[in-house]
């Protein structure tokens, strides 16, 4: 920093006491900043008497230089991340961005101006005088700079096919507790391996790493909206350090190679914070490591973001605002039930309302509502944990799952005493979620009188919007679909092509289709009579039921989704078709 001339500091000296910087807190200020050493902006903000965005605009003033809230990182340029340490733009908080007008530098400080200089002769030299700065947050240049540095990342596979054959034997060094991993210094290879692997799926929007050993080879797959996809191969021998590394990073015993271990790993990446679940297994070749990414920045989505209909969004939302009962949403692993109840929480949750969950994990945390981790270490099951939530004094209750008698048995007690009570089942369909309940044990009539819905659902892959191309599907398809012929009118039916922007997979993200059973008078009384998932199944489409079929049809003519996706996550059959051709 360079000390503050005596005129500009008596200009400031103005600006900062119309500002409300009292002469005396300011002279003290100013005293301090004469070694150069400490920075006024900086000071002014620790002390508390300006927040930065006055204290920036204050400068902005004086200096006549434009300030940026926020800055355009939409289509960033990387080139100077060749030539600039990310460490060095962290340090002196500037960055160099490419805009509609031109090259500017933001710079969080306005007296870094020598820094600002020489990242000006350095990428255009000769004077530099067509690079205009800009002054703006810290906050909005450091989320720059890391986006930067992330995209400008080379792949863990154009990483280790520049690593040497010595390097790959190098020894892991013990993991610091520290946040960015694009921050990252240390020369050990595996280090950059896991950093690139963990950063790279993050980039690619995988929820899943599976580091995978074979006889002769250590496979890397991401999976990405649901569907996993080779990587990476690489030789037998680095699988004990990365395993290691993982192991490291997530706390578990290296030492043990015989037992299943599980743990976690928190990290940053670039303005990101990411939780990760680790699973660590013993097979006949080593080690498998599977990392499940949640993105803990990402937002909770709202009941419209879920992919239902203006229908069933209305239908859903007076079921979740019912004063008690059950409702149950079902579903395969991995199928999206967690994000629907947690949209289901989010658009009750009230401060009149007291809402405790017990879950296996707590995968989002939000705000005003008690969340429980389950614990079996310390008996604490999901069973034991709703006992101890009704004496919560709750007015919702979220079991993360039905697994057994004991847990439905007081669910259903709980929601017949006054209690609003949502939960997940593993089943196929909604009619299948009530043959589930009856055979853990649970008597039918208990069944019909505390159930008030049960949501079936799946996730299909979006078509991705830059390369989705119309065509005309056979016959056939159509009518496994439900479809009728007429119905299909100019480009309505789209099929995936493959494009940069969706990794040339033809999709890019994912919706849900659904299907909601209301337990209305004919269906409970068909459930006293039998259980036969079928026959349940067949009267609630009779009595409006939209069908899963039927939904991702829907999704299918609006040019969402492909057939082949609905056909892959339902698993038509016939009957289910001619029900719903019927209906």
């Amino acid at each position: 920093m360079t000390p503050l001339t005596s005129a500009v500091r008596m200009t400031l000296e103005e600006r900062l006491q119309l500002a409300g910087v009292s002469p005396e807190a300011l002279a003290e200020l100013l005293s301090l900043t004469r070694n150069g050493e400490e920075s006024l902006v900086d000071l002014l903000i620790q002390k508390k008497l300006m927040n930065e965005p006055e204290v920036l605009r204050t400068m902005s003033d004086q200096f006549s230089l434009p300030f940026w809230p926020s800055l355009p990182i939409d289509h960033i340029n990387t080139e100077f991340t060749e030539r600039l340490p990310i460490q060095y733009l962290k340090r002196n908080r500037l960055i160099p961005l490419e805009t509609p007008e031109g090259l500017v530098i933001a710079v969080n400080d306005p007296f870094s101006f020598q820094t600002a200089d020489d990242i000006r002769h350095l990428l255009s030299p000769g004077d530099g005088g067509g690079i205009q700065v800009v002054l703006s947050t810290q906050e909005a240049i450091a989320g720059a700079i890391n986006m930067a540095y992330d995209l400008s990342r080379s792949t863990a596979k154009e990483f280790f096919e520049e690593m040497s054959e010595e390097s790959t034997d190098s020894i892991i060094s013990e993991i610091e507790e520290t946040g960015d991993l694009l921050d990252e210094t240390s020369d050990a290879p595996i280090i950059k391996l896991v950093n690139l692997l963990l950063s790279g799926a993050i980039k690619d929007r995988a929820s899943d790493i599976h580091i995978e050993p074979y006889q002769s080879s250590l496979k890397v797959r991401y999976r990405i909206d649901g569907i996993l996809y080779d990587i990476l191969s690489l030789p037998r021998k680095i699988q004990s350090s990365l395993t290691s590394r993982v192991k490291i990073m997530a706390r578990l015993n290296i030492a043990e190679k015989r037992l299943p271990q599980d743990g976690r790993i928190e990290i940053k990446i670039a303005d990101r914070s990411v939780d990760i679940r680790v699973s660590v297994l013993p097979t006949a070749f080593g080690e498998r490591v599977v990392l499940r990414i949640l993105d803990k920045s990402a937002a909770i989505l709202q009941l419209s973001d879920l992919g239902m209909d203006r229908e069933s969004i209305s239908l859903f939302d007076k079921l979740i605002k019912s004063p008690y009962g059950i409702i149950l949403v079902t579903g395969p692993t991995g199928s999206g039930k967690t994000t629907t109840l947690y949209a289901a929480l989010t658009t009750i949750n009230k401060p009149g309302i007291n809402i405790i969950t017990i879950e296996d994990p707590i995968e989002y945390q939000i705000d005003g509502i008690g969340q429980i981790q389950v614990n079996p270490k310390i008996d604490l099951t999901f069973a034991q944990g709703l006992r101890s939530i009704v004496r919560q004094d709750p007015d919702v209750i979220l079991v993360g799952e039905i697994r057994d008698q004991e847990t439905a048995e007081i669910a259903i007690q709980s929601s017949l005493t006054g209690h609003l009570v949502f939960s997940t089942l593993h089943t196929n369909d909604a009619a299948s979620a009530v043959t589930r309940i009856i055979d853990m044990g649970i008597e039918p009539f208990l069944v019909t009188s505390s159930v008030i819905a049960i949501i079936a659902q799946r996730l299909v892959r979006v078509l991705c919007p830059k390369c989705k191309e119309p065509y005309l599907p056979d016959a056939e398809s159509l009518y496994n679909l439900g479809i009728e012929p007429s119905a299909v009118k100019g480009d309505t039916i789209f099929q995936k092509k493959g494009c940069q922007a969706c990794m040339h997979t033809g999709y890019r993200g994912r919706t849900a289709i659904f299907e909601i059973m209301i337990m209305d008078e004919p269906l409970k009384r068909l459930i006293l009579k039998t259980s036969d998932s079928n026959q349940i199944s067949d009267l609630a489409v009779a009595r409006g039921m939209v069908s899963l079929v039927r939904d991702g049809a829907k999704k299918v003519l609006e040019g969402v989704t492909t057939i082949e996706e609905v056909f892959r996550v339902t698993r038509i059959l016939k009957r289910e078709a001619d029900a719903d051709i019927d209906g």
